[in-house]
């Protein structure tokens, strides 16, 4: 099992982390808001500590469990103490109105936090199409539910892979980091099956394997 540093003290946050840490790795937490992080902290179990925001995380996996709208701000901050580290981005770059997106129209979520990274980061796309209480609940009728990721490093992709399957969940490989485009266009057609068609959160994007 691995050591996971989790960036962020919301519903993302509690979800992956509640799920890794009944898997068995151990599980840090770190926030801007340090009652938030240590409320999550009791929140989640004995094998969960909480981490210094701003200090080099402890675990080589980093999930930015933060908004978009502070995750650039938050690798800025942390700057070189992300040396080295394979950061999973779970972000979505959606205007508030959901009727675009917070990104340049030549570039994507994922792209922009590379670029704020340190060079030598590896960044993994993943969980961002997925609502964060479906999540924290895990299989369905003993189906797992589908985690689409994308990355440039094969063995940053293999490593994040093996840990959502540690998580009882299906990893869902779709290419290189540019189609982390895709799976934030993804999450817009999820915003936009809740707010015309299903009008409830109760449901999760996955693939349907026939035969």
């Amino acid at each position: 099992m691995s050591t996971i540093s989790i960036i962020g003290s919301g519903g993302m946050a509690a979800a992956i982390g509640g799920l890794a840490a009944r898997a068995g790795h151990t599980v840090e937490v770190m926030s801007r808001d340090a009652v938030k992080a240590r409320a999550l902290t009791g929140q989640l179990g004995v094998d969960v500590t909480t981490g210094t925001f701003g200090a080099a995380p402890a675990g080589d996996i980093v999930i930015l469990a933060v908004p978009y709208s502070a995750v650039l701000d938050v690798v800025k901050q942390y700057g070189e103490s992300l040396a080295g580290k394979l950061l999973v981005d779970i972000t979505n770059p959606i205007k508030s109105d959901f009727t675009g997106f917070l990104t340049p129209d030549d570039s994507f979520g994922a792209q922009e936090i590379a670029k704020a990274a340190p060079a030598d980061a590896d960044i993994v796309k993943a969980f961002n199409t997925q609502f964060s209480h479906v999540l924290a609940a895990g299989p369905v009728e003993g189906h797992p539910l589908d985690v689409f990721i994308a990355g440039d490093d094969a063995q940053a992709k293999a490593r994040v892979s093996a840990f959502i399957e540690s998580l009882g969940l299906r990893s869902m490989d779709t290419g290189q980091l540019p189609m982390a485009r895709t799976l934030e266009h993804a999450c817009m057609l999820t915003l936009g099956l809740l707010t015309h068609a299903i009008t409830h959160t109760n449901f999760a994007l996955g693939v349907s394997l026939l035969g």
